[in-house]
């Protein structure tokens, strides 16, 4: 079995360039991360998916386990197999989603039990069981097993979350165990206090992780919060490992993440804005769904590649988001999907070459232009 590394290309300021290896392929970092959420990228094949310019899309623990179980995925080849990706996936513990959608949950120092959001089933997840689950499915990279406190909330409450996350963190580290080809990462805790995001990195340096995240950030905290707390949260990680930024974000969060020393993210927002509706372009983001583009037969995006940009104007996708047609989410999450992978691309060739800021600059003033309004 071929092992897994994280090599460091070059640097630009904070901005970095590198390529996690794994046996089902690289990783070019910066890299974003698709959500497919439960064996699927919402509207999307794989194979269009894997044409967008995705290296790793993420899976997620908590509604694979409540359906259809991760026992049956296993049995059924493991979720690459599943659900037709053949390059890396990356699975979340789970944590996260039972604080935001399970019902009537206990926390204890053992775990979570909580009650399923689809039938009121109920279940139980530790760290041992997360590393199990993230097993069954056979992910490459397993995320350990924490709590996330929304914020705002007192420090006490953050600072009392983030210990137990650490507690579950080495608990995690010492159910993974040894498996040579896959990778564990911690996830920092600690809301916005530069103290206590320092002693949860502490905590997981001392524990020894293939991988670190940045997490609880974009849990309502707002960009200025979050990219405050980036000015130093990834300096707090080691360095010549991958650091990850939790569920973030629109285009310009990932600039700003990146422009601090982030190496990867995930976020929903291009196949959810997809579905309703929503492209994101280099000059902002356009609502479909309004009026000015019904008789408007340019491409949302002229200088945009995407089969979306190529083949449909937007008069098309106007209506067919109006009268509520299936095309209407596919065709925007792929040019959405598109969009976030040609944003990546563009930083890691500036990256390699020492211009981001140039880069940076140029890509806020496009935005700032606007949508091109119709002549």
């Amino acid at each position: 079995m071929s092992m897994t590394s994280f090599e460091l290309i070059a640097r630009d300021g904070k901005a970095r360039l590198g390529k996690i290896t794994t046996p089902r392929g690289e990783i070019r970092t910066p890299a974003f991360m698709p959500v497919g959420t439960a064996g699927t990228v919402k509207g999307m094949m794989p194979e269009s998916v894997a044409a967008t310019g995705a290296d790793v899309l993420l899976g997620n623990t908590y509604h694979l386990m409540l359906r259809p179980g991760a026992e049956r995925v296993a049995r059924l080849g493991g979720l690459h197999a599943f659900m037709n990706w053949e390059k890396p996936i990356l699975t979340d513990s789970g944590g996260f989603q039972v604080m935001s959608l399970a019902g009537l949950r206990k926390l204890t120092e053992e775990g979570v039990t909580f009650k399923s959001h689809i039938d009121g089933s109920k279940h139980a997840l530790s760290p041992e069981r997360s590393m199990e689950i993230q097993r069954l499915l056979g992910s490459d990279i397993v995320m350990a097993f924490d709590e996330c406190p929304a914020l705002p909330a007192e420090r006490g409450r953050i600072a009392e979350s983030m210990q137990l996350s650490m507690r579950w963190a080495a608990r995690s580290r010492e159910a993974f165990g040894d498996r040579p080809g896959h990778m564990l990462f911690g996830i920092q805790q600690g809301g916005l206090d530069e103290h206590l995001r320092g002693e949860s990195a502490e905590a997981l340096r001392a524990i020894g992780f293939d991988g670190y995240a940045v997490g609880g950030l974009a849990v309502g905290e707002g960009q200025e919060a979050m990219l405050g707390c980036l000015d130093y949260a990834p300096d707090q990680l080691p360095e010549e490992k991958p650091r990850y930024l939790m569920g973030v974000g629109k285009p310009d969060d990932v600039v700003g993440a990146v422009k601090r020393g982030i190496d990867m993210m995930d976020c929903v927002l291009p196949s959810r804005s997809g579905r309703t509706g929503q492209a994101w372009t280099r000059r902002g983001q356009v609502n479909i769904r309004n009026a000015r583009h019904a008789d408007d037969p340019r491409p949302l995006d002229e200088h945009c590649s995407c089969p979306t940009c190529r083949g449909y104007s937007r008069a098309y996708l106007h209506h067919v988001c109006r009268s509520g047609e299936m095309i209407s989410g596919m065709l925007l999450t792929w040019h959405n999907l598109h969009y976030y992978q040609e944003i990546m691309q563009g930083m890691r060739a500036a990256i390699a070459v020492g211009t981001f800021e140039a880069w940076e600059q140029d890509f806020h003033a496009q935005r700032a232009l606007g949508d091109i309004e119709r002549l």
